[in-house]
């Protein structure tokens, strides 16, 4: 009897030391996803997600859905959500921990999807604004182009049988729109037909897509069937200022060439670069050290433009690349190059060797693998706890870019 009570308080003396825990990943197949996309006579866009998740026996419960969205022109009120038919606990526009600027935190509260089991997420987003352009081919037309929700790869695997559907403002006639070039793997012809309201829909499906590429689809319709306040006209940002070259020194006149780049990827991207992949998220705990101050600016969201100036900064301070002509401006990167770079500062140089439109695509192609290496570096850690850390650091760094020469934006 002594032996079993000695044992007994041995246990319970145990049970009450703090353990580690073991940390698990996210880890799931995305088994089917369906959106419909409603452009609305207002100009506006309204969204209906459909998620159905398997979550891994060995992958944590999948308690937030951090859902991106096309701009932070949204009304998070209009927003409401589902888990298996039952209404979500918590939608959050402030608490968004996803990947990019704009979106909503959604919390499934008591019915998170634990290890192993099934759940189906319904997301309704009433009001998105500023998400149709001028078409490029036809200035009668307005370009209407969307990419749904993708996750990052470390966390997703399988297939995904992925279906986009357009419903057209009310009004547009059969022979009026024309659908855009569709990505990889789907039908380069949607179907079509008309709703159950009468709008004309188009929709590509594709049973073997996966859920951590960024697909995106298009359509044009006559602009006269929204109101010409809702067409964003593409004005360059007020970031970009007015500069004198001839007061510049060399670095400033690299910082100008960013600036015209950044503008460039800017006007290219602002459907694509801030549309970012969401991601399913517990808040961590503690720091995360060891950023780099580019890495830091990303996690703080700094423009884009200001990003690249630091990028280039750091190539020059370590001798990676040299200002070889100023008219032309020519930006000489030295061979071989150098081992100390870091990853995106050598595909920063390598988009330099390119002109035109490869650079652009280069550019760009560096931010997004950029900020998805910041999301993965965060796995674990507190984002807010981070952000508070870096703000000082990064303010210093950009003091630094600021006092060898380079123009503040």
């Amino acid at each position: 009897m002594c032996k079993r009570l000695i044992a007994l308080m041995i246990i319970l003396f145990l049970l009450a030391i703090p353990q580690p825990t073991l940390a698990q990943s996210y880890y799931f197949v995305l088994e089917k996803m369906t959106v419909d996309v409603y452009w609305n006579e207002d100009g506006t866009q309204s969204l209906d997600y459909t998620m159905v998740f398997q979550n891994d026996p060995s992958g944590h419960a999948i308690e937030f859905v951090d859902l991106g969205l096309p701009n932070s022109s949204f009304n998070a009120g209009s927003i409401t959500a589902t888990i298996d038919g039952k209404p979500v606990e918590y939608i959050s526009k402030s608490e968004f921990e996803g990947e990019g600027s704009s979106g909503v935190a959604i919390s499934l509260g008591g019915n998170a999807i634990a290890p192993g089991g099934r759940g189906t997420v319904h997301i309704l987003v009433g009001e998105v604004r500023n998400v149709l352009y001028r078409d490029s081919d036809d200035d009668q037309y307005a370009s209407a182009v969307f990419s749904p929700a993708y996750f990052i790869s470390s966390v997703i695997y399988g297939k995904t049988d992925l279906t986009v559907t357009f419903h057209l403002p009310p009004g547009v006639q059969p022979d009026e729109p024309r659908w855009h070039s569709a990505p990889s793997g789907f039908p380069s012809t949607p179907s079509t037909g008309l709703d159950g309201q009468g709008r004309i829909f188009y929709s590509w499906q594709n049973p073997n897509a996966n859920g951590h590429t960024r697909y995106e689809f298009g359509a044009s319709f006559p602009a006269s069937y929204v109101p010409a306040s809702a067409i964003v006209r593409q004005t360059a940002p007020s970031w970009i200022p007015k500069i004198d070259l001839d007061a510049l020194v060399p670095l400033g006149c690299v910082s100008f060439f960013v600036l015209t780049i950044g503008w460039s990827v800017y006007s290219e991207s602002k459907r694509k670069f801030k549309y970012l992949p969401p991601q399913i998220s517990i808040e961590g705990h503690g720091i995360k050290r060891g950023l780099t101050a580019v890495e830091a600016a990303v996690l703080l969201e700094q423009p884009l433009n200001k990003i690249f100036t630091m990028i280039l900064f750091s190539t020059l301070k370590k001798g990676a690349a040299e200002v070889a002509s100023r008219d032309p401006l020519n930006v000489k990167v030295q061979h071989p190059i150098a081992d100390n770079l870091h990853g995106y500062e050598k595909d920063f140089l390598s988009a330099f060797q390119e002109t035109g439109n490869k650079r652009q695509k280069q550019l760009q192609d560096t931010a997004i693998a950029l900020v998805r290496s910041v999301s993965a570096k965060m796995k674990g850690f507190s984002r807010k706890e981070t952000i508070a850390y870096y703000q000082d650091i990064t303010k210093r760094a950009w003091e630094q870019v600021q006092a060898a020469g380079t123009p503040e934006l």
